[in-house]
């Protein structure tokens, strides 16, 4: 198909990446069809006035996704099975919340590099071998570093390196909590731990809240009698996008500290916000378990999590646990993560999974101005109000296989009761931005009753 040229005019950033996504957008569009060739490299880099390296590479990038083939001096050529490979984007992702791809392919390239240069050592790397269970202790020393950066103090003795937030709530509970314990938290959470409250007989005591969050003398009510465990996440929470504000953080706190309890805050979007707020584990760190992942904030790839237990005696019971069951954090994923703490190439990721999800969020606004919903301006998350005339397991049917992540609200209810208005909608993965502004449009015209 010679006559196929991108627009790269409205774009920014390198000019292989951008080609390559506009080749990627061309077969998902049907613009570019199984079985068609491409330009020849070389007219079209004459053609885009760019280097022929440039659309070397941007080619290379687009074979590594499956997408084209070369067939030597035949030219390349569009996959027969590719508009498989671009559905793929979407399928597995269910119900999950996962973090948009930063712009101009940043993250694989990222992995590429980082992995590379890893990997020099050859077989003598020493992440290929295991890995103490509660992380390498350079490991360890660079996370103390990046969670006291956050405002929460830490020394390496504290920190274990998990396979992710949810391995981490399972090995804090296993270490701290025993069935029939009382655990208080919001009365929407993250169904992850109302899955691991289930198996380990806890019991989830809901707290009265307000678009504040949790209300302190409801906590403090609770607090008065056997529950001594508090599970909260104050920024962007999972799923009704409350952040609580610097006053109630303290106010929740000074509860915490005065009933004699400990924290589990799991700050799984905590680094996406431009102006951050301090973790409510920074005003009572000795009372406190704090999780950082990194699932939410740039890939769920990497399965990769660093917790701050409240003393360095906790945080080996941790990695005790971790030892027999999970076994260690995956050492290459941990490794590749300490590397871009080290190089800035983490903040990096951070920034371009913020930068995308604002211009998701202006999509958002657009299509779904007028309904009732909340949501964070750099999150990618919305709690969607259907009110009493819509049904949200109707609407979640009808939405789910547009490849739209939504959720009914009773999902995330602690006491299951029926009667949610509320789905949680997840605006992130791999969906393009043309496809989501449909499916949301979708969303708004069901919602309306049209």
């Amino acid at each position: 198909m010679q006559s196929w040229l991108p627009s790269l005019a409205a774009e920014s950033g390198p000019k292989y990446a951008m080609i390559a996504d506009a080749i990627a957008g061309a077969i998902r569009t049907g613009e570019l069809r199984p079985g068609e060739r491409l330009p020849a490299q070389r007219d079209l880099a004459a053609r885009l006035g760019v280097d022929l390296t440039t659309v070397t590479r941007a080619y290379s990038l687009a074979a590594q996704g499956g997408l084209i083939e070369g067939a030597g001096k035949l030219g390349s050529f569009v996959r027969n099975d590719a508009a498989a490979a671009g559905m793929s984007e979407t399928a597995g992702q269910g119900g999950m919340n996962v973090p948009p791809q930063p712009a101009f392919a940043l993250l694989p390239e990222a992995v590429r590099t980082g992995t590379a240069a890893l990997l020099r050592a050859g077989r003598h790397s020493p992440i290929l071998q295991y890995q103490p269970s509660a992380g390498h202790p350079l490991e360890r020393a660079q996370a103390a570093d990046a969670l006291s950066a956050r405002g929460v103090p830490t020394e390496a003795e504290q920190v274990a390196i998990t396979a992710g937030a949810q391995n981490a709530l399972h090995a804090i509970v296993a270490t701290t909590l025993r069935p029939g314990d009382r655990i208080a938290c919001a009365g929407f959470i993250y169904p992850g731990m109302i899955a691991l409250a289930r198996r380990q007989a806890l019991l989830l005591e809901p707290v009265a809240g307000d678009g504040d969050g949790i209300v302190p003398e409801a906590l403090d009510a609770v607090l008065k009698g056997d529950t001594r465990t508090v599970y909260l996440t104050a920024t962007n929470d999972n799923p009704t996008t409350t952040t609580m504000s610097l006053a109630r953080r303290q106010a929740i706190a000074a509860v915490i500290r005065r009933r004699g309890a400990t924290l589990i805050e799991d700050d799984a979007y905590g680094l996406l916000p431009s102006a951050k707020l301090p973790p409510l584990a920074s005003l009572i760190p000795e009372r406190s378990w704090y999780i950082m992942g990194t699932s939410k904030v740039i890939s769920p790839i990497l399965r990769v999590a660093h917790v701050r237990a409240p003393s360095a005696q906790p945080a080996a019971l941790l990695a005790s646990d971790i030892g027999e069951t999970a076994v260690m954090a995956p050492p290459l994923n941990a490794a590749l993560v300490t590397a871009w703490m080290r190089d800035g190439s983490f903040d990096r990721l951070v920034a371009g999974v913020r930068a995308e999800a604002v211009a998701r969020q202006r999509l958002v606004a657009r299509c779904l101005e007028g309904l009732n919903y909340a949501t964070h301006a750099e999150g990618y998350h919305l709690w969607l109000d259907l009110g009493p005339d819509v049904d949200p397991a109707e609407l979640v049917a009808r939405i789910s296989p547009l490849g739209l992540s939504i959720v009914s609200g009773e999902t995330f209810a602690v006491a299951r009761q029926g009667g949610s208005s509320h789905v949680r909608i997840s605006v992130g993965g791999a969906l393009d931005h043309a496809r989501l502004e449909r499916a949301l449009l979708r969303v708004r015209a069901l919602a309306e009753g049209r």
